[in-house]
């Protein structure tokens, strides 16, 4: 039998063998370094800021701490405007009564007693009285611009004195409601409600015949009388 060659050298054995017996090593592997930092999420922020419950917010108000306004406000204006909007159907009389709420709340906080009832159940009640006194003042309006046109169609006002005058027209009621009539309407109410000119002096003032200046008061009137009956109704 014929004897096998010897295999060459380094031809056998594992790749770290035959490395290691021809001398020839691979340097190791660096070390790994840590991956970089993620970048703060915004959940790494300053924790939020616990609101106070009512019972807390009842402690505060009635120790006279302002700071609780703010909580008060933010928990419960929503849910006041959207009782007043549903009662007054005006947006903006429904958020003046929403101011008119917090202060009455603040003003009234030594009347207010926890023990006898809840923070909710006291602001509620504001809402209702707030709610009942600018009905009350549509109200007012409305008696106010009749009175203000039964002594306006009479034409001649020359004998009223300023008490009267007063009492006829509220002039800081009735500027807003003026606001909405036609031109020609409201010039002649204006001239007439608030320099207490006749339907005569209106018309030497204007150049307008004086059944014209007549009539742009009588159907300015009838508009307002209408429009505040709607929002009354509303």
């Amino acid at each position: 039998m014929t004897p096998r060659p010897a295999p060459a050298s380094g031809g056998t054995g594992s790749p770290v063998q035959r490395r290691a017996r021809t001398g020839l090593t691979r340097p190791d592997p660096p070390p790994l370094s840590p991956p970089p930092p993620s970048p703060p999420s915004r959940a790494d922020g300053p924790p939020a800021v616990r609101e106070p419950d009512d019972e807390e917010l009842a402690r505060r108000l009635v120790t006279g701490d302002e700071t609780c306004l703010a909580a008060i406000h933010r928990r419960w204006s929503p849910c006041v405007r959207s009782l007043a909007l549903r009662a007054l159907g005006d947006a903006q009389e429904a958020e003046d009564v929403a101011q008119q709420v917090l202060v009455g709340l603040w003003r009234g906080r030594d009347a207010y007693r926890p023990e006898r009832g809840t923070l909710a159940g006291w602001i509620v009640g504001i809402t209702k009285h707030k709610i009942a006194d600018a009905l009350s003042a549509r109200t007012r309006r409305i008696s106010l611009v009749s009175s203000a046109g039964d002594a306006l169609l009479l034409g001649d006002r020359a004998g009223a004195t300023a008490g009267d005058h007063e009492r006829v027209v509220d002039r800081i009621l009735v500027r807003q409601e003026l606001s909405g009539l036609p031109a020609s309407q409201e010039r002649v109410l204006r001239l007439a409600f608030y320099e207490d000119l006749t339907h005569a002096q209106i018309a030497r003032r204007t150049g307008l015949p004086l059944g014209t200046v007549k009539s742009h008061a009588r159907r300015g009137l009838i508009r307002l009388r209408d429009r505040l009956a709607e929002d009354t109704r509303a």
